[in-house]
């Protein structure tokens, strides 16, 4: 299975369509949050409304710059997996949105509590086995190299980690730290921070099913404008 991995839109149209044909050759969608501007509530239901039609299948949370009234859009388009638990292909997807207090100012800036609140159904699971599990975190796990900040500082979740380490999900996807679009792992859990999409940058996931067993593979890509 093929999964074209954005986050990070920040109300840019144009890069959306300047992935046609990783549209076509995708299974599936991911997207990590941030559909609007910063400081552009407005800007975020044109590109939904852009993405929905790209693909059938989108699986995706909010972002720290989407308010929290915009996950009824997403649910209404069917492609929230906040808080929520959908199935395809024998993998399972959870979400959380949104993301830790930041600059103060972005509509969706919450506490950890929160955040793993949304993933609640599988965290509190008794050694249920999630080796079929992609989640989908806008907010980085601490001490990663997906959570680096320009200044060389560690801003992610340190919560988060923890789950990450707890639950041991196939794939953890986030988004948030521009600068830090990277490929990563805690034990055998894979982590993509695929970049901003307003900056050009995303990344393709692919797994596959050997022996019975659930195997996960990315690459980062950047468009090139000339």
């Amino acid at each position: 299975m093929r999964f074209l991995v954005i986050s990070d839109i920040h109300g840019d149209l144009a890069y959306l369509s300047k992935l046609e044909e990783e549209f076509v050759q995708a299974d599936a969608v991911i997207c990590a949050g941030d559909f609007a501007e910063v400081f552009k509530e407005e800007t975020g239901l044109p590109v939904l409304e852009k993405l929905v039609k790209k693909h059938e299948t989108i699986f995706s949370v909010l972002g720290n710059c989407d308010p929290p009234s915009f996950l009824e859009k997403l649910e209404s388009y069917d492609v929230s997996v906040q808080g929520l638990v959908a199935s395809f292909e024998g993998l399972t997807f959870i979400g959380a949105g949104g993301a830790t207090r930041f600059t103060g100012q972005t509509p969706n800036e919450i506490s950890e509590e929160e955040i793993l609140g949304d993933i609640a159904l599988v965290q509190n699971g008794e050694d249920a086995p999630w080796d079929n599990l992609v989640m989908i975190i806008h907010n980085p796990p601490h001490d990663t190299k997906l959570d680096k900040v320009s200044m060389g500082l560690h801003v992610g979740s340190k919560k988060i980690r923890e789950a990450v380490e707890e639950i041991k999900p196939l794939v953890l996807i986030s988004g948030h730290i521009h600068e830090s679009f990277a490929i990563d792992s805690l034990g055998e859990t894979l982590l993509i921070n695929p970049g901003s999409l307003a900056e050009g940058r995303y990344a393709i996931l692919e797994i596959e099913k050997k022996n019975g067993v659930f195997e996960a593979r990315a690459e980062l890509k950047e468009i090139i404008v000339p």
